[in-house]
């Protein structure tokens, strides 16, 4: 690769990204860890328009003062015309679905929304993507997390999502930057890390290689489907509603992907969160196969109580009770 090819690939997909996505936006803030993804595309980013880098410190590591530190400082030598470093603490992680790092990640998102200015640009490549899909394949998820990270999914802009991560590494190489290494990306003790770093590997070398491209061309193509029947979902929702339930016999009439995409609705309007493909289909079953069959528990913020969905008289309906 010549000297400017990695830099000027990167330069291209985010100017791509922006006429396509952000033609009326003259500013952008960046998620920035110091790493070489975000790196590079803060040195690409902050020559195209005003950017302010965010650094969030999620205090996990002994030296993440020191890193957030540094971080902010290359964003100023790359030419942000801001950049701050937002602490956040880290909440409990047995409270998340996915451990520490849906923790780490809830409170991170949370920061960058709080603080930026205007759409946040966010470094996720394209192998990034595919650990995703393999993530949502493993775990049974639905096809909603098969089709991965949106690219454009307001505030959050990914750019580099049709970029391998070797290009931002050569990019970094090639402007002389030192990225941060973070130590979270090789321990073991962590799914994703071992998706990238022992299953995807094997899977390239045992198919011939190619399989992360293939894994994000199916991520874009599940997407639009899923859009789609959101979409559907969306008109139908309104027709099943009564109170603040859900008409059984409405429900009862549309097509299966459709019904279940109007429950999931209706039950992150009543308060769940974090819901599971398992939970979705166990509230389905309550339309599908009524058999006077107890309510279903879904996940909330709730204290010391739980969110159910349960049926009767015809309706779908949320309550909550003891635990």
């Amino acid at each position: 690769m010549d000297r400017q090819g990695a830099v000027a690939q990167l330069r291209r997909a985010v100017e791509k990204f922006a006429s396509t996505h952000l033609d009326a936006t003259d500013r952008w803030s960046i998620g920035l860890s110091g790493g070489p993804d975000s790196l590079a595309l803060t040195a690409v980013a902050a020559r195209l328009r005003p950017t302010t880098a965010l650094i969030v410190d999620h205090g996990l590591q002994p030296d993440s003062a020191a890193v957030s530190e540094t971080a902010r400082a290359q964003a100023v030598s790359l030419g942000c015309v801001a950049a701050r470093v937002l602490r956040v603490q880290v909440g409990n992680p047995a409270g998340a679905g996915g451990g520490l790092e849906a923790a780490a990640r809830t409170a991170r998102y949370g920061a960058l929304d709080a603080h930026r200015d205007g759409p946040v640009l966010l470094a996720h490549t394209l192998d990034d993507q595919a650990e995703t899909v393999l993530l949502g394949l493993g775990r049974g998820s639905g096809a909603r997390s098969i089709a991965g990270m949106r690219p454009h999914d307001p505030p959050w802009c990914r750019p580099l999502l049709g970029v391998r991560r070797g290009v931002t590494h050569d990019a970094c190489r090639e402007l002389g930057l030192t990225a941060w290494q973070d130590p979270h990306n090789s321990d073991r003790r962590f799914t994703r890390t071992r998706l990238r770093a022992e299953v995807l590997p094997l899977l390239e070398e045992v198919l011939g290689g190619g399989v992360a491209a293939a894994l994000a061309r199916t991520a874009t193509a599940l997407r639009a489907d899923t859009e789609l029947l959101d979409a559907i979902a969306a008109e139908a929702l309104p027709t099943a509603v009564v109170d603040s339930g859900l008409d059984t016999s409405v429900l009862a009439t549309l097509p299966e992907p459709v019904r279940r995409r109007v429950i999931r609705s209706w039950l992150l309007a009543g308060g769940a969160i974090g819901l599971t493909d398992k939970q979705i289909r166990g509230v389905d079953a309550l339309v599908t196969a009524w058999r006077g069959q107890g309510g279903v528990a879904v996940g909330s913020n709730l204290k010391a109580r739980r969110l159910v969905a349960g049926r009767g008289g015809g309706l779908l309906t949320l309550r909550s009770e003891p635990i």
